[in-house]
């Protein structure tokens, strides 16, 4: 009589078993960037939120240069060249850490490298992305504009000609990395085409005359990260700052794609956070004579954010080995993007009822996580975006004027 093969034990850190689907290199990766963030972050990531700051941020970019964080999905020039699975991994880990570890990661290389690498000159390429590839040097991505940021074809910062130069003038807002960058991608009107259609990118030095990034403050989300303004006052550059691979909106939203797919992978960090620290405090604390997580509807709770939280990852998984095979679409990231964080904040939300009046202290990561995802629900593309992104796929019909 045939027996049935002795199962493996129920693992409540992966309940379905979903590290069945990462080979040795992905496991060593995504162990060796959750180790580098408990040791360098954890310590010290909710004095640093508390105190609305990112101290030591060139310090920790070139650390996670040196571990090929950077630009990570990007082939040459210094960059890893790993698998989109494996930048995922990473994204999720940093963001279990704080998110706004994961957008300086996101910002450096699925935005300012991304752009460079796919759309800029050799000359470009070998000029920056070695550099940034090992955090010497920091970027930024200007898109988003103080009057104009889901409708990016009406920016109104704007590049003209002057002889050979080009000549920028306008301002960017909420741009991550911004006071510390020392190259930006600036994305302007031009005269080449009506309006969106002559939209080019601008590879600009930050000490270039003219440019200037002063930090915002008084943010209630995303506090231990850099956030600044752009002001370009008619910064003059040369004919060749201009990436030469693309012209109109197109360039700017495959940029935002690529940093979209990260975030799919990344809110998951922030619910697995959050999560974990409700299965925790659900053990041990204890009401009415007995650990909370002894109720049912404790338990409830427990099973409905465990469902959601692995089904995202799963679903985080299935995107990026479409990545990896060349069948990834912008309509599928908006998708994953979608679901993701909306499921992250619930997940978090959730996590504080279990915790009570703890989930508020900073001694817990829940908070510090939920007010975070308030802001990643909304930058590089909004709800309301990508539910149109994917009615327009749906029904063929676009809804967005």
């Amino acid at each position: 009589m045939s027996t049935a093969p002795k199962l493996p034990p129920f693992d409540p850190r992966d309940p379905i078993g979903l590290d069945d689907l990462l080979g040795p290199e992905d496991l060593a990766i995504r162990d060796t960037v959750r180790t580098w963030a408990a040791d360098r972050v954890l310590p010290h990531i909710a004095e640093w939120y508390e105190n609305g700051e990112l101290p030591g941020i060139r310090e920790l970019a070139r650390e996670l240069g040196a571990l090929g964080a950077l630009g990570m999905s990007l082939q040459g020039y210094g960059c890893a060249g790993a698998t989109a699975v494996q930048y995922g991994l990473a994204c999720l880990e940093l963001e279990a850490a704080d998110s706004g570890i994961r957008s300086l990661v996101s910002v450096q290389g699925s935005l300012a490298m991304y752009a460079i690498h796919r759309y800029g000159s050799e000359e470009q390429k070998q000029r920056w992305l070695p550099g940034m590839a090992a955090g010497e040097i920091i970027g930024c991505f200007g898109l988003t504009e103080p009057d104009h940021g889901s409708d990016p074809a009406g920016m109104r910062t704007y590049a003209r000609r002057d002889g050979d130069d080009w000549v920028l003038a306008g301002r960017k807002m909420w741009i991550t990395n911004g006071a510390v960058a020392g190259v930006a991608v600036v994305w302007a009107q031009t005269d080449e085409g009506p309006a969106g259609a002559g939209i080019r990118g601008f590879v600009v030095p930050t000490d270039t005359p003219g440019f200037s990034a002063p930090e915002i403050r008084h943010k209630w989300s995303l506090r231990a990260s850099v956030t600044s303004e752009l002001i370009l006052d008619e910064v003059r550059l040369p004919a060749d700052a201009v990436l030469p691979g693309v012209t109109g909106l197109r360039g700017p939203l495959s940029c935002l794609s690529h940093a979209r797919y990260g975030i799919v992978w990344g809110a998951m960090g922030a619910a697995r956070s959050s999560f974990e620290a409700a299965v925790e405090y659900a053990r041990t604390r204890e009401q009415f004579g007995r650990p909370i997580g002894g109720f049912q509807l404790t338990q409830a709770k427990l099973a409905d954010m465990a469902v959601e939280l692995h089904k995202g990852i799963l679903l985080a998984h299935h995107l990026g080995r479409r990545m990896d095979a060349g069948r990834l679409r912008p309509e599928q990231v908006s998708f994953g993007k979608l679901n993701n964080v909306r499921e992250a904040i619930e997940i978090c939300r959730t996590s504080r009822t279990i915790l009570g009046a703890n989930g508020i202290s900073l001694e817990y990561p829940v908070m510090r996580h939920a007010t975070n995802l308030e802001s990643v629900l909304t930058y590089e593309g909004t709800v309301e975006m990508h539910q149109l992104v994917l009615g327009k796929a749906l029904t063929g019909l676009d809804a967005f004027r």
